[in-house]
């Protein structure tokens, strides 16, 4: 008797819960569609961000790229008249520049594929809420038509609304919300993990060097000053 009194206050409690739902289902999906066009609009400021940035290092590289060639030049020079030591010096810092020039292509790349992805992402989600939006008003529709239709019955009325809200609230809202940000965050990570081991191993001798080295700057300098001379 007493387990049946329970499982009779947990149903009524239940059911107080879903007409509570039912009741306020409009303004609550409205107030999902409110966050999720929030989200969107911060993903969008961060896609425009990831784009600046990766025009920056675009022109970074490209300045790089100019003192490499300008080094060049002078060390060319400096080899053909003799002065061995301003050359080595001058190759060391080649050597630099060049390593930095490799970082920021790989820096680039990696900005233009998650930019396009992230893209992709928004633009997926603008779809999707502009869907949500029109299931919004058709619920609010729905909502004025049963205020006046006072013939039908209320509760078909209802469980046609609490459909369209749970179809629009229940399956679709909570994904708007956090997906962007996940997915860049997780393939961001995927990207830098391999890339970090790689060249720690590289930079302990084992395997072929990622960048390049003073004495290999130094040895084609040399070739280019002989042939020139």
């Amino acid at each position: 008797m007493f387990n049946s009194i329970l499982t009779l206050i947990r149903g009524r409690a239940h059911d107080a819960e879903q007409a509570f739902m039912d009741r306020n289902a409009v303004p609550l999906l409205a107030q999902q569609i409110r966050d999720a066009a929030g989200a969107i609009q911060s993903a969008r400021r961060a896609v425009a961000i990831a784009v600046a940035q990766n025009e920056q290092e675009k022109s970074r590289q490209a300045v790089i790229v100019g003192r490499i060639a300008d080094l060049e030049t002078r060390t060319i020079a400096a080899l053909q008249k003799g002065s061995g030591e301003l050359a080595r010096e001058a190759a060391e810092a080649i050597a630099q520049f060049e390593a930095e020039r490799d970082a920021s292509e790989k820096a680039q790349a990696q900005f233009t594929q998650t930019i396009g992805k992230l893209k992709a992402t928004v633009s997926a989600s603008e779809a999707r809420l502009q869907e949500l939006q029109r299931g919004e008003r058709l619920a609010h529709a729905i909502k004025e038509t049963q205020k006046l239709d006072t013939v039908c019955d209320n509760n078909s009325g209802l469980a046609t609304l609490n459909d369209a809200e749970e179809t629009l609230a229940r399956l679709r809202a909570h994904q708007d919300r956090c997906e962007i940000a996940a997915a860049a965050m997780k393939e961001m990570d995927a990207a830098n993990r391999p890339e970090v081991a790689i060249e720690k191993l590289a930079n302990a001798g084992f395997g072929t060097p990622l960048g390049p080295s003073a004495d290999g700057v130094l040895a084609r300098l040399r070739e280019r000053a002989n042939s020139a001379a």
